[in-house]
């Protein structure tokens, strides 16, 4: 046997429950991996609540884990048993051993440790296409981050800073606003409400050419508003919930601006492109450009009080669930 954290309905985190589940066998294509650390992300809550759907009940939750491969089934020859692994995007994550997509592992380093791993792979990943594919930063360039203190925000900050960027940091709270600039936030404004006039101050009237917005309904307008004409909204996250409706005509008044909802299973779809991405990422790891910020842990079967705090955002930096 084996233990998960399932659902059996949409709802609060009361609905994540700690069960008995069957060992599962890798069938054609398919890899058994034993987790070690597995992610807690925002998205987890976005599949919890119904925001976005499971494909059905019982479901368990979860985007990221890392662990070794224990079994694989047949015409499996990315990995073999034995194999430190680790991956992202793949749903069904928070359990002990699960099964998953073969193609979707990628061979963990061995500087880099399960829990770092588990903490990095999606944020990583995610600011890895965000910052060279969906926009190719460059050096010089000044940017929005909103969530600066969260774990894709300080990796945002970290990059974006060694490129050479100047990064102007969107945090709730004074405490926050310090730990986006200890990872590189060179200007932070403390909540959203003014902060068009903040980067036409900073910027001189310029404006920034792109906007990184994972919180959503609450910030989208102040974001398009800070944005220097022909500029790029980059709306990936729902922290605060979905955008509403958008007329179009909005982006030609404001100044021809472009508006992206990326994510990362587009980015990463084809295998070249994941595995790219990986050695983006791990290389950038070792080299000290990122590095993980694990500010809290929790067993995984206390993953209902795991997902209280990150609603509530007491969190800061990743959070990580250890089985």
């Amino acid at each position: 046997m084996s233990k998960a954290i399932r659902m059996h309905a949409y709802g609060g985190p009361d609905v994540l429950r700690w069960e008995d589940v069957p060992l599962p066998d890798p069938g054609p294509g398919e890899a058994l991996v034993q987790h070690q650390a597995i992610g807690l992300n925002y998205i987890d809550v976005y599949f919890r609540t119904g925001q976005y759907k499971v494909p059905g009940f019982p479901a368990i939750v979860g985007q990221e884990g890392a662990g070794v491969v224990t079994a694989i089934g047949p015409d499996v020859t990315t990995v073999a048993v034995g194999d430190r692994v680790a991956y992202a995007g793949a749903l069904g994550a928070y359990a002990t051993n699960r099964v998953i997509n073969a193609e979707k592992l990628v061979i963990l380093p061995d500087a880099i440790d399960f829990p770092t791993a588990a903490s990095i792979m999606l944020q990583g990943l995610t600011v890895q296409y965000l910052l060279h594919r969906t926009y190719k930063l460059r050096k010089g360039e000044t940017i929005v981050v909103h969530a600066a203190a969260g774990g894709v925000g300080l990796l945002l900050c970290q990059w974006a800073k060694h490129i050479g960027a100047t990064v102007i940091g969107v945090v709730s709270t004074e405490a926050k606003a310090e730990l986006a600039r200890q990872n590189g936030a060179t200007h932070v404004v403390v909540g959203f409400q003014g902060l068009p006039a903040e980067v036409k101050r900073i910027t001189g009237g310029a404006m920034v050419p792109v906007v990184y917005d994972s919180v959503g309904r609450d910030t989208f307008l102040s974001s398009l508003d800070s944005l220097a004409p022909l500029g790029l909204m980059v709306t990936f996250g729902n922290a605060s919930g979905p955008v509403p409706p958008v007329d179009p005509s909005i982006l030609s008044a404001k100044g021809s601006l472009y508006l992206t909802r990326p994510t990362l299973s587009t980015y990463t779809a084809k295998r070249p492109d994941l595995e790219r991405a990986a050695a983006d990422l791990f290389a950038a790891l070792e080299a000290g450009v990122i590095h993980a910020s694990i500010n809290q842990t929790f067993a995984l079967r206390d993953a209902a009080a795991a997902h209280t705090a990150l609603e509530a955002r007491k969190t800061t930096g990743s959070t990580i669930l250890l089985p």
